[in-house]
């Protein structure tokens, strides 16, 4: 019942959180991609609109003036004598016209008249009108007109007379003002209708995919242990299929260090288990040991103090190897260390038997010093020179030279350790994950924690480790320590002192 009660309060925790996540509509991408496309097409049309609306006006007043010039002309090349009034209205009608002349060789005719108004408000030169003043005019009378007279005269076709209207601009106005609406109208449907084909184009090329992504990364975050969880990238050769394939190699990431952190955790649990009783075991072999210091043997004289600084050590490892799935190793304490002194102790807690198979060489120069902590590169040494011994044990034979050799140079104020085998190399799996805990291991049942505590260890002294070589028969890691930096004005504050 417990458990059926905890599996239905998750349930409800994950759809809360689901309803929690829930984007209103008017705040959700889709919609202010919409949005945003409608307002962008009608701006669009409103920058068009200004030459738009001057074009129709010129265009209108070309129809009247082209018409005008085929009366006119009609006119000159009929018999002489005037038209009666009503005919004359009724062409001045058709143009919507208050008067009709032609000019020609500066001497101007009018053809006809009715009404005359008494002054004219506006001149328009059709041949000099130029496209910012026709559409600063144009918005003029779009707002303004409607109670003007204008005088329209320029030139049609290619006649070399000009001919003139008078008209009043209500008729004009007008027609602006409809022309105007439509293409308000249209332009709201272009908009709508483009926004339309936007936003659905759009929706399923990058909305989609980006839920998609989204609710991978959801679900991921809710099972991160689960396989099934992670995206599996579609065949898109684009930015969102890159990122699909960006995210799916996250999330395996992802997934393989969580499971190396509960790796760790387990091992962290294991050891602190068993970390109370080992303990105890090498604390009573502290004690026998510390009695093997009365016995006035030489020879057992010789072997205790080594025997307690073995034991020693085994006590610190266990607790380092407790501590590493916790917390990060110690700041170096950095002496001045005797490295062949150093080296000669590994080469005692290895156990290699003086006539046994495996060979061990200190070529260490016993006058070299490093500045370092003794604890910490002893362990860096023996990790290295234990993981050698393993190697050349386990490809052991009457005939092959199993040698492990230790030898150091300093170079300036870096000091460069090298240590060498003549064992298999590393097999390419151990190369390509080498200082990975859990997966640099060269051996069946390793952990790779060797070299991932030496690794962290070298760079706490500002040092590095290196794979320099790796062929069957030889193998060759470099461990490269710098002097600790001197402040310098702990050094001009010496010279002082001692002055």
């Amino acid at each position: 019942m417990a458990d059926i009660a905890a599996n239905t309060g998750m349930a409800d925790a994950a759809g809360a959180a689901a309803a929690a996540e829930r984007i209103p509509f008017l705040r959700r991408l889709s919609t202010k991609l919409l949005i945003l496309t409608i307002l962008f097409v009608m701006t669009a049309e409103v920058l068009i609109f200004p030459p738009t609306i001057a074009n129709f006006r010129m265009q209108w007043f070309e129809q009247r003036l082209s018409t005008a010039a085929a009366i006119s002309l009609v006119l000159l090349r009929a018999d002489p004598g005037p038209l009666e009034d009503a005919a004359q209205e009724d062409v001045l009608r058709s143009v919507g016209a208050i008067a009709i002349a032609v000019r020609e060789e500066g001497e101007s005719q009018l053809l006809l008249a009715a009404d005359m108004p008494p002054e004219v408000d506006e001149h328009v030169d059709l041949d000099n009108l130029g496209p910012v003043s026709a559409i600063g005019r144009a918005f003029d009378t779009l707002i303004f007109g409607g109670d003007r007279v204008l005088r329209v005269y320029g030139h049609v076709g290619d006649s070399e007379k000009q001919f003139e209207l008078i008209i009043r601009d209500n008729d004009l106005r007008r027609a602006m003002l409809v022309y105007a609406r439509n293409i308000v109208l249209l332009s709201l449907l272009i908009s709508v209708f483009t926004a339309g084909l936007v936003f659905f184009t759009i929706l399923q090329m990058m909305v989609h995919p980006i839920r998609r992504m989204r609710n991978s990364m959801r679900d991921f975050a809710d099972q991160p242990d689960n396989p099934g969880r992670i995206i599996q990238p579609r065949a898109r050769d684009d930015e969102l299929g890159s990122a699909e394939r960006g995210l799916s190699a996250m999330q395996s990431q992802l997934q393989r260090q969580l499971g190396e952190q509960k790796h760790l955790a387990d091992l962290g649990l294991a050891v602190s288990k068993i970390n109370h009783d080992m303990r105890n075991i090498l604390a009573s072999a502290q004690l026998m040991s510390d009695r093997l210091r009365a016995v006035h043997d030489p020879a057992v004289q010789a072997f205790a103090p080594k025997l307690v600084r073995t034991l020693d050590r085994a006590v610190s490892y266990s607790e380092d190897v407790l501590a590493y799935g916790r917390a990060q190793e110690a700041p170096p304490t950095r002496r001045l260390v005797r490295l062949h002194q150093l080296v000669e102790d590994v080469s005692e807690l290895l156990g290699i038997e003086p006539d046994g198979p495996l060979e061990f060489i200190n070529a260490v120069d016993p006058a070299l010093e490093i500045d370092a902590d003794a604890d910490q590169l002893f362990r860096i040494l023996n990790n290295l020179c234990r993981n050698a011994l393993q190697a050349m044990a386990a490809d052991a034979s009457s005939a092959v030279v199993s040698r492990l050799t230790v030898s150091a140079e300093r170079m300036g104020t870096v000091c460069r350790i090298t240590v060498s085998d003549t064992g298999p190399g590393l097999p390419e799996k151990a190369r390509q994950n080498l200082f990975a805990a859990f997966r640099g291991s060269a051996r069946s049942g390793g952990t790779g924690l060797g070299l991932a505590i030496a690794q962290e260890l070298a760079r706490a002294h500002g040092g590095t480790i290196e794979l320099v070589e790796s062929v069957g028969g030889r193998t060759v890691f470099a461990i490269s320590i710098p002097d600790q930096p001197v402040r310098l004005d702990d050094v001009r504050a010496a010279m002082r002192n001692s002055g």
